[in-house]
């Protein structure tokens, strides 16, 4: 017998259970030579359930709901009261684990990317249990642009694990403060996805940031009223070129990435003597990462 598809909005029908959704993928796993594929693939999950047991979180690694292996990554479902401690300690006991096999390993770099989530989803040991809208975004957030910049901006050495959370998680645990990751590690962004009718709220994590990406720190106040005159002068001229600039309180984002400092491999950009400041941010076709930031010299204050 076929199987009968429900009719939306035909009639009421009890909401699926919530379940917690963890996913990660591997970047640069396409690149890697076909012999290579099949051993990283299983070595993912090895790696994400080490992490599970030095976190403490056995009866995750023991319970997961509909898991799945894609190839490049993982995902699966949990308990929802779990997430406080996924969001911390996993998330940086995980990238810890990254950082001992990478700087071990002999052959490619595990460097993943992670997304986390929560949302209704039929769970009763039947086929197809774990498919639905909160599945599909947490795959299109693992695929968004932003965790993809920061990830490929960061250095390889020291920067392993980069995750989105969504803003629904965000908002129940980590502005709840049922979790030990504090709002001010986590930085919003515009969670899109290229060729994807997809746009959402999300909060980037980076347990380990390298040094391009955190070289600057917050303007001196002292500095602010100096810099005033000036950024009307500097607006009018950065409109002039095409690009990203920074003046005032806004960031203007033309085409590309907007990454900070000196980033090479998988594209390039060098920053000159620059500063932004506040969270309003405008954005064309690029990327963009909110916070307080400045970068220049090595002579400026940081």
């Amino acid at each position: 017998m076929s199987t009968l598809v429900p009719a939306p909005y035909a009639e009421s029908r009890p909401l699926p259970p919530y379940r917690a959704l963890f996913a990660v993928d591997a970047k640069d796993f396409t690149g890697l030579p076909a012999v290579q594929h099949g051993p990283v693939s299983q070595l993912i999950p090895e790696l994400v359930d080490q992490a599970l047991e030095r976190a403490e979180l056995h009866a995750l690694r023991d319970s997961k709901r509909f898991p799945a292996n894609t190839g490049d990554g993982v995902v699966f479902g949990f308990d929802p009261a779990l997430l406080p401690f996924v969001l911390w300690p996993f998330l940086g006991v995980l990238d810890d684990i990254l950082g001992a096999y990478n700087r071990q390993c002999v052959g490619p770099r595990i460097r993943l990317r992670a997304s986390v989530h929560v949302g209704p989803l039929p769970d009763a040991d039947h086929p197809g249990d774990g498919n639905g809208t909160a599945r599909n975004d947490t795959h299109r957030l693992l695929d968004s642009r932003p965790v993809k910049a920061i990830l490929a901006a960061a250095s390889e050495e020291v920067t392993h694990l980069a995750a989105v959370i969504s803003q629904r998680v965000y908002e129940d645990v980590v502005l709840g403060a049922y979790t030990g990751l504090h709002p001010d590690r986590c930085v919003e962004v515009p969670a899109t996805v290229e060729g994807k009718n997809f746009s959402q709220r999300a909060w980037l994590y980076v347990p380990s940031p390298s040094g391009n990406l955190v070289q600057a720190g917050v303007q001196p106040r002292e500095e602010s009223a100096g810099q005033a005159d000036a950024s009307a002068e500097q607006e009018q001229e950065s409109t002039a070129r095409p690009g990203t600039h920074y003046s005032g309180n806004t960031q203007h984002v033309g085409e590309g990435a907007a990454v900070i400092g000196n980033v090479g491999r998988d594209f390039t950009y060098t920053g000159g003597s620059t500063s932004y400041h506040g969270t309003n941010q405008h954005w064309g076709g690029g990327d963009n990462v909110a916070g307080d930031k400045r970068v220049g010299d090595s002579g400026e204050r940081r």
